[in-house]
């Protein structure tokens, strides 16, 4: 019998990454099966998650704004937040949500952004996981085109009035501070309302944020809305430095990154549990990991799980070189990784037979999650329309 090597063996994964970068995934692994894994598949099961206990966790690890310089943050590079990703994603996509909303989003808008005084103010707080932050910008009745947001700020002397509602926005109902795009009554040179980033703290007089329930997938998070209504704000909640759908999107395809890095540890978790199942399991007096069509299974998603690792390492030495990644790598990582690792995880459930339909085992639970990675920080199929245009010079994004 030959010996049995593990997947990254087989990749030689310390030949991708270097010593320390892969020790720091190991500290950041060890910690997440100590505190968290043996306790998802509930979270998963009640639809929830204790987003404060783990954000306090998360912070003292120093994972929450950790590829940020300064406040409190790590200054990380952008490979090791990638691989961060990865093994909060082998655990659950909620999981890795809850770290990107906060650091990705919420936390790089103000740090990007944000005044000298709002970045004192919510920075080190977020990066100690004192304070959880959320990111408004989707909205009811509008997702993949941001800029028909109907949410509005308007001056009233020296303050601003917001009013609209924000959808889909993960950590909402637990945030402390918000980060919330609207309209103004600015316009640009085409005449359009120029958008602009306003921080709300939570508890602000007409803001609700109500919890939305009955989720099939991304279960062990805490999803919400954000309803404004004749919010009064200073005037220095404004984030002085967005100006334009330039700010919230560049937001995004930092969010975007570590989706890439992310959903690989979901597709290698689902097959490190395939392997050890199909090694213990017996059927017809033979472990099932003996039969052919076990192995095709096997081998098949072992191939797609090195591709999208390799892919992802090779956009993290991009973004943490001078030239740094472009929108249009990151859409090509975001729309290969997320529908491979979904196509891995579906495939190597079947292995599991009846069980595979359990939260014991991790592939389903991964599969159903990642349905909803697929569609948020930009759908699948807008993804392939900016390749699309990149590839061909031709907009073809409605007009």
């Amino acid at each position: 019998m030959s010996a049995v090597l593990s997947p990254d063996d087989i990749l030689g994964l310390d030949s991708i990454f270097e010593d320390d970068d892969l020790e720091f995934a190991s500290i950041v692994k060890k910690w997440l099966d100590e505190n968290v894994r043996d306790k998802i598949g509930d979270y998963f099961l009640d639809a929830t998650i204790p987003a404060r206990e783990l954000a306090e966790g998360l912070g003292e690890l120093g994972l929450l704004g950790m590829h940020l310089d300064g406040y409190g943050c790590g200054g990380s590079t952008a490979t090791q937040y990638g691989l961060a990703c990865r093994e909060l994603e082998a655990v659950d996509s909620g999981l890795r949500s809850l770290v990107s909303v906060q650091g990705s989003l919420a936390m790089f808008a103000i740090h990007h952004f944000g005044s000298e005084a709002q970045k004192e103010e919510w920075l080190p707080k977020m990066a100690a996981g004192k304070a959880i932050g959320c990111f408004g910008l989707t909205e009811p009745d509008v997702g993949s085109d941001p800029s028909g947001m109907k949410t509005t700020a308007k001056k009233d002397g020296s303050d601003w009035i917001l009013n609209g509602a924000k959808m889909w926005i993960t950590n909402s109902p637990v945030s402390d501070v918000m980060v919330v795009w609207a309209k103004t009554e600015e316009t640009n040179a085409k005449g359009e309302p120029v958008v602009r980033g306003f921080v709300v703290p939570s508890g602000t007089e007409g803001v609700q944020t109500p919890e939305i329930h009955r989720k099939i997938s991304l279960r062990a998070s805490i999803t919400g809305e954000i309803v404004l209504d004749n919010v009064r704000l200073p005037e220095d909640a404004m984030l002085p430095e967005a100006k334009g759908l330039k700010g919230p999107l560049s937001c995004l395809s930092e969010a975007r990154y570590g989706i890439v890095f992310g959903v690989t540890g979901a597709a290698r978790d689902a097959l490190q549990s395939a392997l050890e199942y199909t090694g213990t399991r017996v059927q017809f007096d033979r472990p099932l990991s003996s039969f052919q069509i076990s192995q095709q299974k096997l081998a098949k998603a072992f191939g797609q799980y090195s591709q999208i690792t390799l892919l992802a390492a090779h956009l993290g030495k991009i973004k943490d070189s001078e030239q740094g990644v472009r929108p249009e790598q990151i859409s090509l990582g975001k729309m290969v990784n997320v529908d491979t690792a979904m196509n891995v995880c579906r495939d190597l459930r079947a292995l599991f037979g009846g069980s595979g339909i359990t939260s014991e085992y991790p592939p389903l639970r991964h599969a159903v999650n990642l349905e909803t990675v697929l569609t948020y920080e930009g759908t699948h199929e807008v993804h392939q329309l900016t390749l699309g245009r990149s590839l061909t010079g031709i907009n073809a994004f409605a007009n």
